[in-house]
């Protein structure tokens, strides 16, 4: 039987677990067998970079704390070995670099599953929401697209004010 300061740390994790699966915007599961020492240094700088915190963890207690916060879907990927990225802030951002990873590694980084917005998603919609612009490249995008909107109506007013600026410096028609 597992002793009283062995089961009080291990609540300990499962509590640090729930508190990273709620204040997260999204996570990411993978499965991380495989990769090099050096391949998993420049993932996890990388992450950091990006302000996704990346931890391997057991499955048994993050089962637990999944249950607890609404994640139980999970429960399904938790075999093999799993690590868990989270993002506080861009929801794309663990999907967008960990499907690249996962891709350049021809199968000895697993993408498993993952969550954004209260629900879990699966490897499939991982993949999908890693093909989405990062927040930065989409509201640069709304900006270009907006700055196009108000230089065509610059435009528009320029014309209409040359147009009507030649029609007042023409000479009135004499009358007779």
């Amino acid at each position: 039987m597992a002793s009283e300061s062995v089961l009080s740390q291990k609540k300990e994790v499962v509590e640090g677990l729930k508190e990273k699966l709620n204040g997260a915007v999204a996570g990411v599961l993978v499965d991380y067998k495989g990769i090099t020492v050096e391949d998993d240094t420049k993932l996890r700088s990388e992450l950091r970079q990006a302000g996704v915190e990346y931890a391997v963890v057991k499955n048994t207690l993050l089962r637990f704390a999944a249950k607890e916060v609404g994640y139980g879907a999970l429960e399904n990927s938790l075999e093999g070995s799993t690590a868990l990225a989270t993002s506080k802030e861009d929801p794309v951002a663990a999907a967008r670099i960990l499907s690249k990873f996962a891709d350049a590694s021809k199968g000895k980084f697993v993408v498993k599953a993952g969550f954004v917005d209260g629900g879990v998603i699966d490897a499939a919609k991982v993949n999908e929401l890693g093909k989405l612009p990062s927040r930065d490249q989409l509201l640069s995008m709304l900006c270009s697209a907006l700055n196009g909107n108000i230089r065509g109506l610059a435009v528009a007013l320029n014309a209409i004010a040359e147009k009507k600026s030649e029609g007042e410096a023409a000479p009135a028609p004499a009358a007779e």
